[in-house]
């Protein structure tokens, strides 16, 4: 890359990290407000709440990424136009391929970026994802009780707690448990902690005691206690299999499918509109970017103004969008729509390239078609009053 690229592209990355960090961030940071009640409602801690609103990153950079791509782009065309040094460009006789190299490679850079969280990270943050809201909902402490009212579950526990303290710590516990027949036990504590211990979940009580009624007996024995743990597992109600969705399964998964699950038999045409929704994704930033330089690459004045070929960049942007949206979409329902999922952004980067590199020419020849036009009408309008 020559330095006068160099500099372009240091121009157009500068730009697009900067859309990248700023837009991530605030889209992150609303994404995150709505998880805010896995700390306050569930009794969850930060670094849940970090982790699970983490996830959602590699799924913001996929839709941002090819976005500020497009924002760098028609930055750093716009500087450059500003600045007359795509003027002083032309005039050098700089072709548009070598002033499009920069962008380019900065595209297929972003590209790549894009095609790996979609085929491999994304894929991973959605189960994992899935996983984690799977366990928080399973928590009985933060979901099935409810603060103040008793509880009764169907195995024959009823659990009850008077008001929830700092840091998850449960006040004036009441715990009764009638599973096995004709036997009943009841334990009472000041507090107690819900904790963890090598993926099991426990509930530590202290200073309390625990009533325990013998099978066919009106006696009842007392044991007081300081520490008692109890688990949990036996609270929470069984766990069923996790049924994944098409995007939450790895790419290889889409490829190769288990033709003989139901849920596959079901939501076939799903798997198979996800599978081409992610190898196509790569190809919507170098769309982008021909899109933009297709606009904004020609050199102008500053009396030429360029806020018309801004705005159709944009409408062509969002359209390729809602085309693609409509090609995804049609793909799950028919096998032929397939190749309008490919299709979308192919034919965006071929008509791009048809105006970059053919659009002067195209340009020169209905000028002059217009300028011979208009003389012969002049021509004809002379020709009596002589």
């Amino acid at each position: 890359m020559r330095q006068i690229e160099r500099y372009i592209f240091r121009i157009a990355l500068g730009a697009t990290l900067a859309c990248l960090v700023g837009l991530t961030g605030t889209i992150w940071l609303t994404q995150a407000l709505r998880e805010l009640d896995l700390v306050t409602a569930k009794g969850q801690t930060l670094l849940v709440f970090l982790f699970v609103t983490g996830l959602s990153l590699p799924t913001l950079l996929v839709v941002i990424a090819p976005v500020a791509l497009f924002i760098g782009t028609i930055y750093a065309l716009n500087k450059l136009n500003g600045d007359s040094e795509l003027i002083v460009m032309s005039a050098a006789g700089m072709p548009p391929r070598s002033l499009l190299r920069p962008f380019l490679t900065l595209a297929l850079i972003v590209s790549f970026l894009v095609g790996f969280l979609v085929v491999v990270v994304m894929p991973a943050s959605f189960q994992e994802l899935r996983d984690v809201i799977t366990r928080v909902r399973g928590d009985f402490i933060a979901n099935v009780v409810k603060e103040g009212q008793f509880t009764q579950l169907d195995n024959g526990i009823t659990f009850h707690f008077r008001e929830r303290g700092p840091g998850g710590t449960l006040k004036g516990l009441f715990i009764q448990d009638r599973r096995e027949a004709g036997k009943t036990k009841v334990y009472l504590a000041d507090r107690g902690n819900a904790v963890d211990i090598d993926g099991q979940s426990y509930l530590i009580l202290e200073n309390g005691s625990v009533h325990q009624q013998q099978k066919d007996s009106r006696d009842s024995s007392i044991l007081t206690f300081e520490r008692y743990t109890i688990d949990l597992a036996a609270f929470a109600p069984p766990d069923s299999d996790t049924i994944y969705k098409p995007r939450e399964r790895s790419t290889a998964q889409l490829l190769f499918p288990d033709t003989t699950e139901g849920y596959y038999k079901l939501q076939k045409g799903r798997f198979r509109a996800e599978l081409h929704d992610r190898l196509s994704a790569c190809l919507y930033p170098l769309a982008l970017v021909f899109i933009a330089f297709a606009a904004l690459g020609d050199p102008r004045t500053t009396r030429q103004g360029r806020g018309l070929a801004v705005a159709g960049a944009i409408l062509a942007v969002v359209g390729l969008r809602i085309a693609g949206f409509a090609a995804a979409s049609a793909a799950a329902r028919s096998q032929g729509a397939v190749a309008a999922v490919y299709g979308a952004p192919l034919l965006a980067i071929a008509l791009s390239c048809l105006l970059i590199f053919f659009g002067p020419r195209v340009r020169a020849f209905n000028a002059a078609l217009v300028r011979g036009t208009w003389g012969l009408v002049r021509g004809q309008r002379l020709a009596p009053a002589a």
